[in-house]
């Protein structure tokens, strides 16, 4: 009697790679395609069992990184419509707006 496991298609359509004298295994161009691994990417072989698991991994400087997000959390955000006003036209709105919330108190009080 004979027992099969069922696999996924994807398991068994995969090519065999040989490894050479030095350890290196060719990785099948299919599976490079499908997780878009190009020369040069970085993989964390892991002992699973009886498998070797490849994972690609992303290197990030720390420190750089750090300094990237500060250098975004520090720029100024002006979400206004058109350019940023200068400190000088902001000033003027914001006299203008205190000017018009002067009025329109001054206008509610004389209806009462």
């Amino acid at each position: 009697m004979t027992i099969r496991t069922k696999q996924p298609e994807e398991a068994r359509s995969m090519p065999l790679t040989k490894m050479t004298r030095n350890g290196q295994v060719t990785l099948p161009a299919d599976a490079r395609r499908k997780l878009r691994l190009a020369e040069g990417d970085y993989l964390e072989a892991e002992v699973v069992g009886a498998s070797i698991v490849l994972t690609p991994k992303t290197l990030v400087d720390r420190e750089q990184a750090w300094d990237d997000l500060m250098a975004i959390v520090e720029r100024p955000k002006w979400r206004g419509p058109g350019p940023e006003p200068s400190e000088d036209e902001t000033m003027e709105m914001i006299v203008d707006e205190i000017h018009a919330m002067r009025r329109e108190n001054d206008e509610k009080s004389r209806s009462r």
